[in-house]
């Protein structure tokens, strides 16, 4: 058995994981801090990608970084492409689980107790020390939970996967086309087995979220020993 699609797979959803983590973080932060009207427009921009059908994502995404495309011909002066190679499974993996990371983080910081920054603003401390002291400790749960449900969707990605990345054993191939492959050359136990393997994966990670969820719930309040 060919393990390169789980290899793949697994390398596309953890570098995903990790941009979407900051760039959702980052995203959702911002746009708590800003006036509602702004705030509801943003959150359609960034929310769209949940509920669109992942091919139509990816035929926006050949739109953009197609080699016919401005972006796409920039890319290619620089002997850079991002179609039919796996980093542009990457890209179309940012796209669709980035609304989860966004909406989940948004949700943790909108419930942040806002005093606990206040009491650490009189002590002295800078802004990015309340942030990743402060605010992201109180928020750990939403956050972790988010950076899960992009892995997971990473992980499970096809649609815009397929458009953008296609299909190439041993370069380009994931759980998810290989599973269609699989099936469309009627290879039913091969495409089973690598079924098992991906809910296998996915019950891992569920299993670890409700592990850490359940650690965090039971760990007491100490607010003021986050601020010291």
């Amino acid at each position: 058995m060919d393990w390169y699609p789980l290899i793949n797979s697994l390398r596309i959803a953890a570098i995903s994981a990790a941009i979407v983590f900051f760039l959702g973080v980052w995203l959702a932060r911002a746009i708590v801090r800003l006036p509602h009207a702004f705030r509801g427009a943003l959150d359609v921009v960034l929310t769209l990608p949940l509920v669109l059908p992942p091919t139509v994502v990816g035929y926006l995404l050949l739109r953009l970084v197609g080699p016919r495309r401005p972006l796409g011909m920039l890319l290619a002066a620089f002997d850079l492409r991002l179609t039919m190679v796996w980093p542009a499974a990457v890209l179309a993996s940012v796209v669709v689980s980035l609304p989860l990371m966004y909406r989940t983080a948004r949700g943790a910081f909108e419930g942040f107790d806002e005093t606990l920054a206040h009491a650490a603003r009189t002590l002295g401390k800078p802004e990015s020390w309340i942030f990743w002291r402060v605010t992201m400790p109180c928020c750990t749960q939403g956050i972790v939970a988010g950076v899960v449900l992009a892995f997971a969707r990473a992980l499970g990605e096809y649609g815009a996967t397929a458009m953008v990345c296609g299909y190439t054993p041993g370069s380009t191939a994931t759980v998810s086309t290989t599973v269609y492959q699989l099936w469309r050359t009627g290879d039913d136990a091969g495409a089973l087995s690598w079924v098992l393997v991906n809910l296998a994966i996915s019950a891992v990670v569920l299993l670890a979220v409700n592990l850490i969820e359940r650690k965090g719930a039971r760990r007491p309040a100490r607010a003021g020993r986050v601020i010291a």
